[in-house]
């Protein structure tokens, strides 16, 4: 939550506005706060971190919602994850030809 210095809330919409202004002049591609924490959150799960902390980063009652909200597939991890599976699954045995049965 953002305040003022006496503590009262600001009004979503300027600190968006701010935000907005602050990215542009920065050079940055346009994207509102609420991208950064969804992007934020996605990256964190795709590099691994526990859904459990990412959940409780976030003030999420369940883990359920923070993976049904958060947790997109990026190529990198569904490759990845295509591969380790794919680990699992034992080659069959060639005979080496010449001579045995």
């Amino acid at each position: 939550m953002f305040t003022h210095s006496d503590g009262t809330g600001l009004h979503p919409g300027w600190v968006s506005g701010l935000f907005s202004r602050i990215a542009a002049e920065a050079g940055l591609p346009p994207i509102s706060l609420h991208g950064l924490r969804h992007g934020a959150a996605s990256l964190s799960l795709a590099a691994g971190v526990d859904v459990k902390v990412v959940s409780a980063e976030l003030g999420h009652s369940t883990t359920a919602f923070t993976q049904d909200t958060y947790q997109s597939v990026f190529p990198d991890v569904a490759k990845a994850a295509a591969e380790a599976t794919a680990a699992l699954v034992p080659l069959p045995s060639h005979r080496r030809s010449g001579g045995g049965k």
